[in-house]
């Protein structure tokens, strides 16, 4: 019988691109959805910051699961579940879909004759979670890692299976009612303490969404991180 994560192995992920002007791009910026959500909901961002940074690709990706806390004909999608909101439960559901989400971004940045050194991933809520997830775990150090609304999926063994230091940028809404406040700054102390450079913005009055402040500032860091080449 083949279980559920075999099925799940051999997924391949849905994206939405916005090529850059410049072939080959100076650098992906990979964006990863929310809870229930898609790439739609992340696809107006990826189109703000493109226009801004012309030079750089932007991919925003589908979740490999069908969200499972809604009816099917909904069409929210899913990194993993969140039934079980156990920290154990959530990291074993990261862990199934991050080799699918690592081949993903393989194939892409192959496309582009692109390195990891090149590679921005950008998560809201759940895609935050999957961002520094396997941002931090990848072969290779990426560029940066942007986290919108969510928390870091952690354990005691955490900062042993950190294998490089890209540096992170963490925002957060101080009025958010479904990832509390606080875990950015509990993220923020436990990347401080893997030596992973680490800034967070905090967004006052702003709930689980990203305010203009959120976007401005992502766009800076964007750039920040992916310098153009000459």
């Amino acid at each position: 019988m083949v279980n559920k994560s075999d099925k799940l192995a051999e997924a391949i992920l849905q994206s939405r691109k916005l090529p850059s002007n410049r072939v080959p791009a100076t650098g992906l910026v990979v964006l990863l959805h929310g809870l229930g959500s898609s790439s739609d909901d992340m696809f107006p961002l990826a189109q703000i910051w493109q226009n801004a940074l012309p030079d750089l690709a932007f991919e925003v990706v589908d979740a490999p699961q069908a969200y499972d806390m809604a009816p099917p004909e909904f069409g929210g999608r899913q990194w993993f579940s969140m039934r079980d909101s156990q920290m154990a439960n959530m990291i074993a559901g990261a862990d199934i879909s991050a080799p699918i989400l690592n081949r993903h971004l393989d194939q892409s940045l192959a496309e582009l004759n692109l390195t990891d050194r090149q590679l921005i991933l950008v998560g809201f809520s759940q895609g935050a979670m999957m961002a520094l997830h396997v941002g931090l775990r990848r072969p290779h150090q990426i560029a940066a890692i942007l986290g919108y609304s969510g928390l870091m999926l952690a354990t005691t063994e955490t900062p042993d299976e950190i294998k490089f230091a890209p540096p992170v940028l963490l925002v957060h809404g101080t009025d958010d009612p479904v990832v509390p406040f606080a875990a950015m700054a509990a993220a923020a102390s436990l990347l401080s303490t893997c030596r992973i450079p680490v800034e967070t913005l905090s967004c006052p009055g702003v709930g689980h969404t990203i305010d203009q402040a959120g976007i401005v500032n992502g766009a800076a860091f964007l750039r920040q991180s992916l310098q153009p080449k000459d």
